[in-house]
């Protein structure tokens, strides 16, 4: 199964960095060498790796995502990840875009008197990969690369694909952070602003008080969720998309970091080398084949 799901991969994402797929919800991940950790900002999606080795770390925590091992987030989420790869084997894996109006109506459907209440929602995790989610990938990589199945078929498989991961081993977890229970609820619409809006000024205590929250507990309960604070996550956010800017639209490191609200090209030159190691147009060049966007092949 895994060799058939290699081989599928190969054909649809030829291109080291990130291929559309014939669905919007889907894109493919190939890296044809190692890399080595650094920041990215996924969406609220699943990853399922089919070859090769993915490391992300959060906080004190590491989550592996691999061939036996597939990776969740339920809100968008910047951290650093360590890939394992190389040309002969390159890591190919599938990224599927959580579509959290389809997903609440499973949860509502999911939602029985067995089911855990006491399950802490996550922003991140990484559980292992189940027999019935392995042969609903397979199909799905399957459908894609017919354009009338994927018309016809994919939407489907990716529901279904939704259901398996929200009845496996974290899925209380994970369906509990798509209710946002708690104070996650109000961080979860806290990232989405600031995910959407990074750009625009995002003064912390007007964060929290959007949030109903007060600063201090505006804090604690944002770096539960993040691994980090306010003010370091809008800078990471602002930063990886300055990246993206400068490396899929060619954007000058002064567009970009006008693009995303800084006034100042020193100190965006000052924090991109912080934060990255070294300057704008050099990750820029360093890291143009692995964060490249194709179109559907």
């Amino acid at each position: 199964m895994m060799d058939e799901m290699v081989s599928l991969l190969n054909r649809l994402a030829p291109h080291e960095g990130y291929t559309c797929s014939l669905l919007e919800s889907v894109r493919f991940m190939r890296s044809n060498r190692p890399l080595a950790r650094t920041l990215v900002v996924y969406e609220p999606c699943i990853v399922i790796v089919c070859q090769g080795h993915k490391r992300g770390y959060l906080a004190n925590r590491v989550y592996h995502y691999d061939p036996q091992h597939y990776l969740v987030l339920s809100v968008p989420l910047p951290f650093s990840t360590e890939t394992e790869a190389s040309a002969e084997e390159p890591l190919l894996a599938v990224a599927v875009t959580l579509d959290l109006r389809v997903l609440s109506e499973l949860a509502l459907v999911l939602e029985r008197p067995a089911t855990s209440v006491d399950a802490a929602p996550e922003g991140i995790i990484s559980t292992p990969l189940d027999q019935p989610l392995a042969d609903t990938t397979l199909r799905l990589l399957r459908a894609l690369a017919c354009p009338e199945e994927a018309s016809i078929l994919g939407p489907q498989i990716v529901r279904e694909l939704y259901y398996r991961v929200l009845i496996g081993d974290r899925g209380s977890a994970i369906r509990a952070a798509l209710a946002h229970h708690g104070q996650f609820a109000s961080i979860a619409r806290s990232l989405q602003r600031i995910h959407g809006d990074c750009a625009q000024p995002l003064p912390v205590n007007t964060l929290a008080g959007d949030a109903g929250l007060s600063v201090p507990a505006f804090h604690k309960h944002f770096k539960q969720v993040t691994g980090t604070s306010p003010l370091q996550y809008i800078k990471s956010i602002r930063l990886n998309q300055a990246r993206l800017l400068m490396i899929r639209d060619n954007l000058t490191a002064a567009a970009a970091a006008f693009r995303v609200g800084y006034e100042s090209p020193s100190q965006f030159n000052r924090e991109f080398r912080r934060q990255f190691g070294r300057s704008p147009g050099e990750e820029a060049k360093e890291m143009k084949a692995a964060f490249a966007l194709f179109p559907p092949v």
